[in-house]
């Protein structure tokens, strides 16, 4: 596979996780539980963190969820981004919990000093910081002199704010442009990649449910991710959470930028399959949800081109008359019944 170039970033970190200078592009998601249930969204966070979440990004609107931080942060597997929305007084707060980081959006606060002294606070303490460019919250004088929050006002808003971070000496900071139109958000993206070596976290917001969302996520984050652009990523579902890291790896796997858990390649469906392909799919695909060792599985409908388009699976199968030739790295090991391929294929898959 020809590999991606991606583009020359500095680094920065979210507590021990490095984002950018060729770090793996980074997986984050956001809990939907209320921050102040402080176990409900401990439980979330480990089950984002099994997915294979690498960081993790908690509501911080009251006070009352910044004085849940402290807790979250002592129990968390992975480092905690508190997500800022309009208060000073609150980042304050969120800053004294031990957070790794947090998520601030200047179109929200647009009052300098108070964002100077957050920065400063965040430099005191080596927090992180993400600061967020939204195509919802443009500053007024970028609306007036577009007409619209188009993609050059966008990566004039996110050049504006970095080059303010910059002025104050805080440089621990990746920026997110984000709006729900996938040619805006890319070109928005371009632009401000062009004029600066600063890491971006790459997302389509308000992507939509599952099955949209998921395919305008592809879409979106895709062509940027092809032109080397985006150090760390977040999928944007209306959906579980876990919906969203399961997602982004799938993503980065089909540009081999990351490779995690189970990859299956499997034909469509066709005239010549003389097997029930998609059940077989199902149930594999169901057996090996939790196996995080990237694997690539093929299962092929007919004998035609099956071990020949496979050849690049770690094992497989090609099914042919209610029997499959199980193989692995494309050579064939033996022959099974329609009826226990499954459970020949996992067991195979077992010994990897």
């Amino acid at each position: 596979m020809e590999m991606i170039k991606r583009r020359k970033t500095r680094a920065v970190y979210i507590g021990n996780v490095k984002i950018g200078d060729g770090a793996p592009i980074v997986v984050q998601s956001m809990t939907d539980t209320k921050t102040y249930n402080v176990q409900e969204t401990l439980n979330q966070i480990y089950r984002l963190y099994k997915a294979g979440c690498e960081i993790v990004r908690v509501a911080v609107p009251t006070e009352k969820d910044a004085e849940a931080l402290p807790e979250i942060v002592k129990n968390s597997p992975v480092p905690i981004i508190g997500d800022i929305h309009f208060s000073p007084r609150i980042a304050f707060k969120a800053l004294e919990s031990g957070i790794h980081g947090i998520r601030l959006n200047p179109g929200n606060i647009n009052d300098k000093e108070k964002i100077k002294d957050i920065l400063l606070e965040c430099k005191r303490k080596s927090i992180g910081v993400r600061l967020g460019v939204n195509s919802g919250s443009l500053e007024e004088r970028l609306l007036q002199k577009y007409g619209y929050p188009s993609a050059q006002a966008l990566a004039e808003s996110a050049l504006y704010w970095s080059e303010f971070f910059e002025s104050v000496g805080f440089t621990n900071f990746k920026v997110s442009i984000k709006g729900s139109d996938v040619l805006q958000n890319v070109e928005a993206n371009k632009i401000f990649a062009e004029k600066t070596d600063i890491p971006l976290h790459i997302g389509i917001t308000e992507a939509g449910p599952s099955g949209r969302g998921s395919i305008k996520s592809a879409v979106g984050i895709g062509i940027l991710l092809y032109m080397g652009i985006g150090d760390t990523v977040r999928v944007s579902l209306t959906a579980d959470p876990e919906e969203e890291v399961e997602v982004a790896y799938q993503i980065l796997q089909s540009l081999g930028l990351r490779r995690k858990g189970i990859e299956i390649v499997s034909c469509p469906t066709c005239g010549r399959i003389e097997v029930n392909l998609p059940e077989v799919v199902k149930k594999v695909e169901n057996s090996l949800k939790d196996i995080n060792k990237p694997i690539k599985v093929a299962i092929m409908g007919c004998v035609v081109n099956a071990i020949g388009e496979a050849k690049e699976a770690d094992i497989g199968l090609a099914c042919g008359n209610k029997s499959a030739i199980l193989f692995k790295k494309g050579q064939p090991v033996k022959r099974v019944s329609e009826e226990e391929m499954v459970d020949e294929l996992l067991k195979e898959i077992k010994t990897l």
